[in-house]
Formats: structure tokens, sequence, C-alpha cells
């Protein structure tokens, strides 16, 4: 059977239901990320339930100057990759079957969380994100909804909505899809002249040059907890000509603090590299962060973390981030 369109919400909810219903939230211009989450949605239904994927082009989280209008809408080429990756319906309802009458005049607010970063650059945003997030989960009323881990901040935000306003779905979050060079897939990437794409891939090598030496300092963690710094080992280790890998072990695991901010500074070296490039890269912001409230992490902070990155090259505004953990468990 092929897939169904579905334009209002009556028709969706008339399709007879047996197993679980999970949805994928889309704005359209489907590309390889988006179908990783149908592919996923569809493991996670299993063959007795259902794969719903929205289209949607919302008008709230788009603010002055940005690119509502030259936004891409490919429904046909998105029914077509919505089918392929597992989907059984694309659910592609008008602004009027979302918002009949006008704009809500009653929306979520995104709280403090939604004030930063992505919310800071694109005030109201995450109030009309969330706001559609909210009406898409009432008028497709699934039992999982899945999205991407690069909208790391978006899906942080869904997750507190869900949480504090107690809807009954379970939020599942799908790793960021890269290109083969790095990018992170967006629908924006189109927008990339070969010059442009060139200089936007310092996101993704900044957010490397981070992990690698987030890496690098674990490791020297991990040494510096197999090397007590007792007088006694110190000599057995001296006999060994380890003396002084022992001494710099614990030198690191001693610094260990200053972790979060050397992981910022390898990542802004790539980012400072890009800015001088022609065409440059004008950046945004670099940020390591808390996922639990998107704020800044200290020097001494321990848990999961998002290193997270915004810029623009040209007229195009590109977001990418990573997941790091501090502090492992000695």
């Amino acid at each position: 059977m092929s897939i169904a369109v579905l334009r209002t919400a009556d028709e969706l909810h008339a399709r007879a239901r047996v197993g679980r219903r999970a949805v994928v939230m889309t704005m359209g211009a489907l590309h390889e990320g988006h179908a990783t989450l149908i592919r996923t949605a569809r493991e996670i239904a299993g063959p007795q339930g259902e794969v719903v994927v929205t289209v949607f082009v919302n008008p709230l989280q788009f603010g002055a100057g940005e690119d509502l209008d030259r936004y891409p809408r490919t429904l046909d080429a998105d029914v077509k990759i919505a089918e392929a990756a597992g989907a059984d319906a694309v659910f592609a309802p008008s602004v009027d079957e979302v918002y009949p009458g006008g704009e809500p005049q009653v929306r979520i607010s995104a709280g403090p969380m939604g004030e930063r970063l992505e919310g800071a650059s694109r005030p109201g945003h995450f109030d009309g994100m969330l706001t559609v997030v909210a009406k898409l989960l009432h008028l497709t009323r699934p039992d999982i909804a899945l999205y991407g881990q690069k909208d790391a901040q978006q899906l942080a935000l869904i997750r507190r909505m869900v949480r504090d306003l107690n809807f009954g779905v379970d939020i599942v979050g799908v790793p960021t899809v890269r290109e083969d060079d790095g990018l992170a897939m967006s629908s924006r990437n189109r927008y990339l002249t070969p010059q442009q794409r060139r200089t936007a891939l310092a996101l993704s090598r900044a957010l490397f040059a981070g992990r690698d030496r987030h890496a690098a300092q674990e490791a020297l963690r991990a040494r510096a907890r197999e090397v007590p710094a007792t007088h006694a080992r110190a000599e057995a280790l001296s006999a060994l000509g380890e003396s002084r890998a022992a001494a710099d072990a614990h030198a690191v695991a001693k610094a260990l603090p200053g972790a979060p901010s050397a992981v910022r500074a390898a990542a802004r070296l790539v980012l400072d590299d890009a800015a001088r490039q022609d065409p440059p890269l004008a950046l945004d912001y670099l940020a390591l962060v808390d996922p639990s409230d998107f704020g800044e992490i200290d020097d001494d902070f321990t848990g999961e973390a998002v290193l997270a990155v915004a810029a623009r090259v040209g007229t195009t505004r590109l977001i990418d981030n990573i997941p790091l953990t501090f502090g492992a468990a000695s």
C-alpha cells in the first residue's frame, strides 16, 4: 500500500490504529538526516505500528528578516523520501489547519532556557517552535516523537515541555547525521556555494577539535588514576623511567578543572582561522553548556555537556553540536 498524504487532522484521526504511532516532525526539504529519523521511528514503532511524518513550515518560529519565504518547499520529493524510509503517512497541513483563525493568542513560553544561545540570537524562535510542537503533538496524537540531536537546544526544550506540562508522549533524540565531509546535514546547506561550503566545514572541524582535546585530557585523567601519587610508587616508576609520565599525568589530573576551558580554546582556534578565510565565517556563538538548562558550564563541571556552535557563511546561518562527558567516575 502506498503512503498516505493527509491534509487535515480529521483525516489523520480517521486512520485505524493498532500499534504505537511514532511521529517525526519536519519543515520539509527532507534529506538523509530526516530519513534516518524516519527509519529509527519505523524500528521503534515496529511492523504493527504507524510512522507519521509531519511537513509544516511554521511561520511562528521565523523572525523578521529570516528565510521563511525562501525556505524550500518540496512536498512531492519529501513524500518519496518518507515512503522509502518507511513512513506510513505524511501529514502536511495548511497554515489555516494548524492555526485556525490566525496566529494563536495563547502560546507556549520557552522560559529562561529559551532565551539562551539560539534564543538570544533569534528572539521568540523557541516560543514559536514549542507552540507548534505542542499543537502537532495534539493533532497527531503520537505515542513517540523523534527529533534530531543537531537541534540540541530544541530537543532539550521539547523534553522539558513534555515533562513540565505532562504530555503523554515519549521523546527520542537521534544522533546528528553528517555529510561525508563532516558538515551536519541541514536543509539550509543547499544555499551554500562551493566556496561557502568549504568555509562552513569549520563548524564541524571546530567541534571535532574540541572533542579531540577533551579525549586527550580524559585519557590523561585515566592515566593519573592508574598511577597513585605515593613515594613508593614514584620510586618504582622512576626505576622504569616513567616518573615524568606519572608526574605529567598527576599534573593534568590536578589541573582538570580547566578541561572545559581547554575544549573551548581548541574549538575557538579553528573558528578564528575560518573568520579569516574568503568567504569568512561570521561566528554567532561557541558554547559549552549543560543540556539541562543550556547554561555555560564551569571549569569544575562533571557530567554530560554539549559543545555548540552557530555561525553565518554569506547569508546562510548554520548550527552544529556534539555531546561530551566530563569527569568520568574515578
